[in-house]
């Protein structure tokens, strides 16, 4: 019959129209190729671009400062006496310690607040006739600065009740509740450090991002006024000055 279109049945001719040349196959991997050289490279460029910018960073140091008062008091006191046999040596010294015990309690002190802490025996001959020191410690140790202030400052009325405090006699105050300002003083350095970041970043033209490392310094407790260490006749100072110095490295962009 002729009502079909014979160029239509013609299998060989449909598919004909539907193959691709043999030379388009021939170039296609190497279109693939070139693309994937192209978006590698790309990938490449845009990676140590990145690097570049991460590689980017400052280091600056961070301080923070805070003043506190000392919340221990520790008062040593050091005597001794000398005479030509120990038991007369000994009881010297007791009547020394009942003294020390008495000024004490009369400041308003509890028994067990003092306490002694060491003693020795030396015995010494000088042209055949022996001697006997006995040298004794006792330490007040109060949790009432106040207090231990006020004593402190009437040392001397030992003196006047025939007490002899040595070198090495001596009051420290000591601030024990570091750990509970360690963590804001930390926070308080690192926005210290951020702060001088920001301005290296803006003298520089850039800003600052994150933290790329840091290094806690070591927290240092001082005499708020300067050096006022202990000593016979020196006192410590309750009022004090914690520091700590943080380094940070920041990123910059």
């Amino acid at each position: 019959m002729s009502g079909h279109d014979s160029d239509n049945d013609d299998p060989t001719q449909v598919v004909a129209r539907t193959r691709i040349p043999r030379s388009a196959m021939a170039l296609l991997p190497a279109g693939i190729l070139t693309i994937g050289l192209v978006l590698g490279g790309w990938f490449i460029g845009d990676g140590l671009r990145r690097a570049k910018v991460a590689d980017r960073a400052v280091t600056v140091r961070g301080l923070a400062e805070r003043e506190v008062t000392a919340d221990l008091a520790t008062w040593t006191l050091a005597y001794s006496a000398t005479a030509p046999d120990m038991a007369s040596a000994q009881a010297s010294v007791d009547r020394d310690s009942q003294s020390i015990r008495a000024f004490f309690a009369e400041l308003g002190f509890p028994a067990d607040a003092l306490q002694p802490t060491g003693v020795n025996v030396q015995t010494m001959t000088n042209n055949g006739v022996v001697s006997f020191t006995v040298r004794q410690r006792m330490t007040l140790r109060t949790t009432d600065v106040n207090r231990a202030q006020k004593a402190v400052k009437r040392q001397f009325d030992l003196v006047r009740r025939g007490v002899m405090l040595e070198e090495g006699s001596g009051m420290a105050y000591t601030f024990t509740k570091l750990n509970a300002i360690k963590p804001e003083m930390v926070a308080a350095a690192t926005k210290d450090a951020r702060s001088a970041a920001e301005q290296f970043a803006r003298d520089s033209g850039s800003s600052v991002d994150g933290i790329k490392n840091a290094t806690q310094g070591y927290f240092e407790i001082t005499a708020r006024d300067g050096d006022g260490g202990g000593g016979w006749g020196v006192s410590d100072t309750p009022y004090k000055k914690v520091r700590v110095v943080t380094t940070i490295d920041f990123y910059l962009r």
